[in-house]
């Protein structure tokens, strides 16, 4: 076991304890497998497949985390600001990319052993929409994510982002 996973196998002990330590596995660097729908909401099957990277802080104790995803064959990237509300027990998600510079309306929710689960209301090609991303950690050297839009306030999802995260090493070390 690298030493990098076993200090995120040491904050995934925590996360059952401390809500705050729920995105701690996310900590440090990670190559990430994207697949993004061509296009939604047609029923399309077609997919884009690309690489992309991504690197994760914590920030006030765990209460916040930011990370910055990158996109290299895309040409834009991407931020994810996570913010836990230690009076709801909820963490509310934002995300801005470099293409629009729009801070999205957030997503809510929480973990639930592995997966977490985060709910909003946004719009898509000037459509209201709710929102679902899904977290699933899969260890110390693994996560997916996954986002869903659905147009009927719940009823049915159409997954449109997937992301398969593996740990890389860190700047500097083995």
């Amino acid at each position: 076991m690298s030493y990098i996973s076993a200090i995120v196998e040491l904050m995934n002990q925590d996360s059952t304890q401390d809500p705050t330590n729920d995105f701690d596995f996310l900590a440090g660097s990670w190559n990430i497998h994207h697949r993004r729908l061509k296009q939604r909401h047609v029923g399309s099957s077609e997919w884009d497949e690309f690489s992309g990277i991504s690197q994760v802080r914590l920030l006030l104790g765990g209460v916040m985390n930011v990370d910055e995803n990158i996109f290299p064959s895309l040409g834009w990237s991407g931020a994810t600001v996570r913010i836990f509300n230690r009076q709801t027990q909820q963490w509310s998600i934002y995300w801005v990319n470099s293409a629009e510079g729009r801070l999205q309306a957030p997503v809510v929710g929480r973990f639930e052993d592995n997966v977490g689960e985060f709910f909003g209301d946004d719009t898509d090609q000037g459509l209201p929409i709710k929102v679902r991303y899904r977290w699933r950690r899969q260890g110390t050297d693994q996560a997916h994510w996954d986002q869903a839009f659905s147009w009927d306030g719940g009823e049915t999802w159409e997954t449109n982002w997937t992301m398969a995260f593996n740990r890389a090493a860190w700047p500097g070390r083995p």
